[in-house]
């Protein structure tokens, strides 16, 4: 009798999209939000050695180890981390990072690095976004406070992150951004 195919619960989900509701593009840049949500799932079903790396001697063995015991398995796995990944990001993303006999942890690195390199050329361009935003651009107080949270977590990614809001928005340049006095 041939052996049966494991069961894996990572191999049940057929609609990431309502695990990941953000689909990350270049324009927008949610790489912060779409990976903190992207993990929780990975985490959930014990998969982070497909996106990330073991570093440390016991887990790089306990993980050749696991990979070793069902190579069907893990391969299967990692199609599935995969699929998420590019179930989960814009098609130009797609287009980009996209490989024939791709991993998930080659096309994570391909995301992140895409994300994270030229960290202080993309944060200097935030930073003079949110100078230049003026609320006359948006329909509704929400979608500009929206926005600026989106640049606010965007310069975090990129390790630039705003510590005190309230004395930047007070020295932007164009002064849209002033906090009310008193506040």
């Amino acid at each position: 009798m041939a052996d049966q195919p494991k069961f894996h619960p990572a191999l049940t989900i057929t609609n990431v999209k309502s695990l990941i509701p953000i689909t990350l593009d270049a324009e927008h840049g949610m790489y912060h939000s779409w990976a903190a949500l992207f993990k929780v799932p990975i985490r959930v079903h014990d998969l982070h050695h497909h996106i990330i790396s073991p570093t440390e001697a016991h887990e790089v063995a306990a993980y050749a180890a696991s990979k070793a015991v069902d190579p069907a398995l893990w391969k299967r796995l990692d199609a599935a981390v995969l699929q998420w990944i590019y179930g989960t990001i814009s098609t130009d993303l797609l287009h980009a990072i996209l490989l024939k006999d791709d991993t998930a942890q080659g096309a994570w690195a391909r995301l992140e690095s895409m994300f994270q390199d030229n960290k202080a050329s993309r944060a200097t361009h935030l930073e003079e976004e949110l100078a230049d935003l003026n609320f006359e651009n948006f329909s509704s107080i929400d979608s500009y406070c929206n926005h600026i949270k989106s640049l606010v977590d965007q310069l975090a990614d990129v390790d630039a992150p705003l510590t005190n809001t309230a004395d930047w928005f007070s020295n932007s340049r164009q002064g849209y951004l002033r906090p009310m006095p008193g506040r």
